[in-house]
């Protein structure tokens, strides 16, 4: 019964380490305790036979493939037990150059703090922060600026939307056209897919019917509507090229914030934004006043003085 109290003490030390495996290691304990029970019945069985009948059995047998059985219990259970890679991610304490020219922005270009957001419209937790940004909005006023970049992990229905978003900034109507996003897309789970009539399947902004659901936006929002779909096309090669700009940064899910290039992901608490907004925003303040100009804030903190890339030095 060796692989017993290997696999127990498995369990119980990737338990200790990582609950999110204890459900999987749990599954694997009952089937142990069974298996278990198992053995110890037909050991008793095979003990209790007389010596006469010693050649094999099939209890004996059957016990091969039981402790066979153990054999491959004790193997998935290392195979979880082994911790899985760390995903390389930014260093919060660390400054990011992360860029903002041309992206949707809500609030100054001077102003004193500013919060990069990367996210994607089929995104429940970029969601659920809406309300969050606009209560920082709020408390921070002209101190805070919002910068919103497209990073798409759902790119079957949300990739549309990315792009017209995109497209409908072009004709300062980046707000309105994000409200309809969350609120008539998400929210309704309608979104534009691939034309999956053509071989090979095609993008809708690539035919000529164009992407119905973000079309009706435009429509709703008074947009042109031919310059909409012009800059639709534009905008996917700009899409595809931002995603790839932020591999420099190992961004891998949504939503992610850089808060004057300082690196903090997924929804959280507002009180966890206004703690690094607030001591950002103490920074600048300090920074101005000896001498820093309040206009080139960012680019002269962030841009100039960040990291272009993970593993980069200061």
């Amino acid at each position: 019964m060796r692989n017993s109290v290997v696999i127990l003490g498995v369990v119980a030390a990737c338990q200790a380490h990582d609950p999110a495996m204890q459900q999987k290691l749990d599954a694997l304990a009952v089937q142990l305790a069974a298996t278990q029970h198992d053995v110890a019945a037909l050991r008793g069985e095979v003990e209790q036979r007389p010596a006469a009948t010693a050649p094999p059995s099939d209890l004996e047998r059957r016990l091969d493939l039981i402790e066979a059985k153990l054999d491959d219990l004790a193997a998935a259970s290392q195979r979880a037990a082994r911790p899985r890679p760390r995903r390389v991610e930014p260093d919060p304490a660390q400054v990011y150059a992360v860029g903002v020219d041309g992206y949707a922005s809500e609030g100054p270009a001077d102003a004193k703090v500013t919060m990069v957001l990367l996210f994607d419209y089929a995104d429940p937790y970029t969601e659920r922060g809406r309300d969050g940004r606009v209560e920082l909005r709020k408390k921070y006023g002209h101190d805070l600026r919002i910068v919103y970049r497209n990073f798409v992990v759902h790119p079957q229905v949300a990739t549309a939307a990315a792009i017209a978003g995109c497209a409908a900034n072009k004709q300062h109507k980046f707000a309105e056209f994000d409200a309809l996003a969350w609120e008539k897309g998400f929210k309704a789970r309608s979104f534009d897919h691939d034309d999956t009539s053509q071989d090979p399947p095609q993008r809708c902004w690539e035919t000529a019917g164009g992407c119905p659901v973000v079309t009706g936006f435009a429509k709703e929002l008074h947009l042109d509507l031919a310059r909409f779909s012009r800059d639709m096309a534009v905008c996917s090669t700009e899409v595809t090229a931002d995603m790839a700009d932020m591999k420099r940064f190992a961004i891998g899910a949504t939503p992610t914030f850089f808060i004057n290039g300082r690196y903090t992901a997924g929804a959280q608490p507002i009180e966890n934004f206004t703690a690094l907004i607030d001591e950002e925003l103490a920074k600048a303040n300090q920074r101005i006043a000896g001498g820093s100009k309040q206009a080139t804030y960012y680019r002269d903190w962030v841009l100039v003085k960040g990291l272009a890339q993970l593993g980069t030095t200061p």
